[in-house]
């Protein structure tokens, strides 16, 4: 029999660190849809306007990256102060811009349905593009696609 040997210790091993490697591989695979793109999650909640543009880049490069918008599933939630950088009214020109090169990509940036009852800006008042939060309360809705497989990244 296989474990009377003496190298049964080695081979229990072997067998543990390939049952390991098979439920990573099974767990990774949760982070990619159906058409196998890569699920990722970017927060914003800051007031500050650099941070804002900065992930605007990174959500661009990321796509670059991973070979093209259609090689990964961005979604974009936006909440608390961060809502007033994206008032049409006031928005910075650099900001509009990249977060309009995002959305032509494909991407759909949620917009807290609360931030916008507390800062009194309905949907109408930000920049072009966004929709509201799937659930009205952000946190809600980013601990959802976290738990749906979504990687989280906050710039």
């Amino acid at each position: 029999m296989i474990w009377n040997n003496k190298n049964w210790i080695v081979q229990f091993f072997a067998a543990l660190i390939c049952l390991m490697l098979i439920f990573s591989v099974a767990e990774a695979g949760n982070n990619r849809d159906a058409n196998g793109r890569i699920k990722v999650l970017y927060h914003i909640d800051g007031s500050d306007v650099g941070v804002a543009k900065y992930a605007m880049a990174l959500i661009n490069k990321h796509m670059e990256a991973e070979g093209g918008p259609d090689k990964i599933d961005i979604k974009v939630v936006v909440h608390g102060p961060a809502l007033k950088l994206f008032i049409k009214e006031t928005v910075d020109p650099s900001l509009k811009k990249k977060l309009a090169m995002i959305i032509a990509k494909g991407v759909q940036p949620e917009m807290c349905q609360v931030s916008m009852k507390l800062f009194g800006k309905p949907l109408d008042t930000l920049e072009p593009g966004f929709i509201p939060t799937e659930h009205p309360v952000a946190v809600k809705r980013i601990a959802d696609l976290q738990e749906q497989g979504y990687l989280y990244i906050k710039p």
